[in-house]
């Protein structure tokens, strides 16, 4: 049997890079997936042709987990289209690394919306949808959390209050039997990082070079971590960070 035979999950933005790896192998684990998207319809449809193509459930929806509207309908779709829920991953995210002169308020609220606050909003929503079996909320942070690279002031800020929110939100839900935990991978080789232009420069050798597995990930790296935490294989681990990045510290 798949572990997840059974299971709904909702991953938002899940139509390229960690997401849509995370959204394809909990499909392929049985679990019927809702991909959310913000803007790449184009890539959302490939990650359901995917899993449907490999005998799993799948559905599209498009939402902007920074607005409270649109996470409603998000997790209304949901239950329209499987009528419950156990797993919700909170992938979607940006970065856009800037040094502190070029900070603006715009920059500032565009990471926190959606990061910070779109990842509450979306876990306040899921709440509502879990049984009375509870479920497994699996936030994507990230390494930056910790190793707060220079000009990421912002972004390294965002990831430090995930880690400290899945720490919070753990103690809170685990009565109901809710589980929160984290992820947090290093350099990941995705669509974003190549827009961004980071494959090849110096700061993609400093971190090759400091990590002892001495490569970046890939999305098929993270994956199996998030279907670890979903499933039973981890039904007494709550409020937990698990750093995913080679060995880099």
């Amino acid at each position: 049997m798949k572990k997840l035979e059974g299971k709904v999950a909702v991953v938002t933005g899940a139509s390229k890079g960690i997401g849509a790896s995370i959204a394809k192998q909990l499909g392929a684990e049985g679990a019927s997936v809702v991909v959310n998207y913000a803007s790449s319809k184009e890539g959302a449809d490939k990650v359901v042709a995917d899993i449907i193509g490999k005998g799993g459930k799948a559905v599209a929806v498009k939402g902007d987990v920074g607005k409270k509207a649109d996470i409603e309908q998000i997790f209304n779709e949901a239950k329209k289209a499987y009528g419950k829920l156990d797993i919700l991953v909170n992938n979607a995210g940006v970065y856009d690394f800037s040094p502190l002169e070029n900070i603006t308020e715009e920059h500032f609220h565009k990471h926190f919306n959606t990061n910070v606050l779109g990842l509450l909003l979306s876990t306040q929503e899921a709440v509502k949808h879990f049984g009375p079996e509870g479920g497994s909320v699996i936030n994507i942070s990230s390494i930056a959390s910790s190793s707060a690279p220079a000009n990421a002031s912002v972004y390294s800020a965002t990831k430090g209050a995930v880690d400290t929110i899945t720490k919070s939100l753990a103690k809170e839900l685990g009565p109901r039997k809710i589980r929160v935990n984290a992820i947090n991978p290093g350099m990941v080789e995705t669509e974003g990082v190549q827009t961004a232009g980071f494959l090849g420069t110096d700061f993609h050798k400093e971190y090759v070079a400091n990590a002892p597995l001495g490569r970046i990930g890939s999305t098929e790296d993270i994956a199996p971590a998030a279907l670890f935490l979903a499933s039973k294989d981890s039904s007494w681990i709550t409020g937990e960070i698990i750093v995913i990045g080679g060995g880099f510290r």
